[in-house]
């Protein structure tokens, strides 16, 4: 009998031992492939808030380029006729009454409070959305969910509807019809992203430039002017604030109440007395100075509908600006993410606004008698992310934002008892498709794609780097060095030494043979026509150049000729001090304008200079 009864026990231990095994190979396998997406993950955003930094950085350049502009009402055409005019995009709304829309609008947002009162003594409970960022899908599955907004759903959308994604235009059509049909039943609160020197960087610009041509100037200048009266925040039952990025130690709601909040167009643009001083730090001389000053006024006084003006009694128009407190406050609380470490620090990962810590919310929850924070602005993967001891709540909605099945969107629901309620969703068409290793290596695939661009763009920068730790010249640097040197020059806060295998080769003593950072890289021609530097150069600012091209590319043609892009060029080469020979950017911009007509597509222009990654073209084959 006691022979009988070992056999079983050893096959129970085997079975144990097997199933102990099998259990942690798994969690082995989840855990390496979690690493993998998290810090796919941290590139993304890592290169999403430097990208924010390079924008804000040359938000005076930009500025100075506006300043200079024509009036964008040069690209109407007032001789076409309405019934010419509404037949036209029959896949689109028509122009016509997309313009009468944002009109109306418009009139509607004027008669709005800066900051929105909401009960929930009228509702069962209202609905707050993060941002959207172009994402269509996910408004509509918000809809399908949770219902269209009525007198009995309440919504409050809570900024970046635009930019990034393909139909930023649709959303705002969207929901400024339900707006005006229900204006005292939806708060729009305005994001960072309701900024038209954003939406110049960010895509919106474009999209509406491909998808309404020769109308796109008129439906832009009064988008622009539509985003500068959309409210700054929302509150619910005098206990819930809502406000797109969050807050400061020197955030005042009384304040912000009473600012005239059309007066930021772009709080890209510095006050007058912040642009100054801003000049001055960075060696403008006074009559560069006094001359920018008077090609300002004459601006303003050329585009004096958009912009708020005063007239004096000798008749000539002024502009008048916001104040410095106005366009800080404003900046703050559009800008501005919670961190974990009490007190308030600049924002240096997005260049804007400011980390708070739980102190911080404390203070200014006290001092207005508040019990929630409730902001966006800022990615989740989970789509939604609770901290300060659960007093402030950040809801994003953008499901698949970086790229898909990289997180999912949310929204939350209040109740008269100021209980948040959260749902979470995911608009996808592929994801549920695919395993999660599938899903994590898609994700693993693009973030890596974009790093390794980036990498490229500050390929000199780099090189001078390794070389500093290369004295002998060999070539290779220790794994230490190598990612001393990647984060002196990019700045990303990333884990190199863990992306080590991923960009770059060793040789046999385990060094990192830095110049492989390079190998699998390469530009598409017509690199022939330039100098190294000079196609490094536009890599690293093409967002910035097609900004500029948009600026003075007056009727959203699409088109500007060889000389004007040339002499654009010599503005921002000489805003950056960057070194290049102007001659060889001269022969390259003629070898892009192939039929030789004097005109550029800016988007051929761009589509030259875009890195290959030759390693997944060969895999693909």
């Amino acid at each position: 009998m006691g022979c009988n009864r070992s056999v079983p026990d050893r096959k129970s231990e085997r079975v144990i031992k097997a199933a102990i095994l099998i259990q942690n190979w798994y969690r082995s396998t989840m855990a390496r492939i979690e690493m993998r997406r998290r810090y796919s993950l941290s590139i993304f955003r890592s290169i999403e808030y430097a990208d924010e930094q390079d924008q804000l950085q040359l938000s005076q350049f930009f500025s100075f380029m506006l300043d200079y502009c024509t009036n964008p009402d040069s690209g109407k055409d007032k001789h076409k006729s309405n019934v010419e005019f509404l037949f036209e995009k029959p896949d689109l709304l028509h122009p016509y009454y997309v313009l009468q829309l944002l009109c109306e609008t418009r009139r509607v947002l004027k008669l709005m409070p800066n900051i929105t009162s909401l009960s929930t003594s009228y509702s069962k409970d209202i609905t707050i959305c993060g941002d959207l960022h172009g994402n269509l899908d996910d408004l509509l599955l918000i809809f399908y969910k949770n219902g269209l907004p009525s007198e009995q759903n309440r919504y409050v959308f809570n900024g970046d509807y635009v930019d990034r994604g393909k139909n930023s235009m649709e959303i705002l059509i969207l929901l400024f019809a339900f707006f005006l049909i229900y204006p005292n039943n939806i708060s729009l609160n305005r994001g960072n992203h309701e900024d038209y020197l954003m939406n110049m960087r960010y895509g919106f610009t474009r999209e509406v430039s491909n998808k309404y041509k020769e109308h796109s100037p008129q439906i832009l200048y009064l988008l622009r002017d539509v985003f500068s009266w959309l409210p700054l925040a929302t509150i619910i039952d005098k206990k819930v604030l809502i406000l797109h990025g969050g807050i400061s130690t020197t955030t005042d709601l009384d304040f912000l109440k009473t600012l005239k909040r059309n007066k930021l167009k772009s709080l890209l643009r510095l006050p007058k007395s912040t642009r100054g001083r801003q000049d001055l730090k960075e060696g403008i001389s006074t009559a560069d100075l006094s001359k920018h000053t008077a090609n300002q006024n004459d601006f303003g006084k050329a585009r004096s509908d958009s912009l708020s003006v005063s007239t004096e009694p000798s008749g000539s128009i002024l502009p008048l600006g916001p104040t410095e407190e106005e366009w800080k406050q404003i900046l703050d609380i559009l800008w501005s993410d919670p961190r974990s470490q009490n007190g308030c620090t600049p924002n240096k990962c997005r260049g804007a606004g400011c980390y708070f810590g739980p102190d911080v919310t404390a203070k200014i929850f006290n001092r207005y008698n508040l019990k929630i924070l409730i902001r966006s602005h800022e990615f989740k993967r989970e789509g939604y992310d609770i901290s300060h001891g659960g007093k402030v709540i950040t809801i994003f909605s953008a499901s698949n934002y970086y790229e898909e099945g990289s997180n999912r969107g949310a929204y939350v629901k209040l109740d008269p008892e100021l209980i948040p309620r959260f749902v979470q969703f995911q608009s996808s068409k592929y994801t549920r498709r695919l395993n999660v290793q599938e899903r994590v290596g898609t994700i693993e695939s693009s973030a890596l794609k974009s790093l390794r661009e980036l990498i490229y763009a500050h390929r000199s920068e780099l090189i001078r780097a390794f070389s500093q730790y290369d004295p002998r010249g060999t070539g290779n640097v220790s794994v230490h060095d190598w990612a001393a040197a990647m984060e002196s020059v990019l700045h990303l806060e990333l884990p190199w030494r863990m992306l080590r295998p991923h960009l770059a080769h060793t040789n046999l003593d385990g060094e990192v043979r830095f110049m492989s950072c390079f190998y699998d890289l390469e530009m598409d021609p017509p690199i022939k026509e330039a100098q190294p530097a000079l196609v490094e150069t536009l890599c690293r600012y093409r967002k910035d150049l097609e900004i500029i091209f948009n600026i003075m590319d007056k009727d959203n043609s699409g088109l500007i000729s060889v000389e004007e892009f040339s002499q654009t060029w010599k503005l921002f080469t000489s805003h950056l001090g960057i070194d290049a020979q102007h001659d060889s950017f001269d022969k390259l911009v003629l070898s892009i304008d192939k039929n030789k007509d004097g005109q550029i597509d800016f988007n051929e222009f761009l589509e030259a200079f875009h890195v290959v990654h030759r390693v997944e073209e060969k895999a693909n084959s």
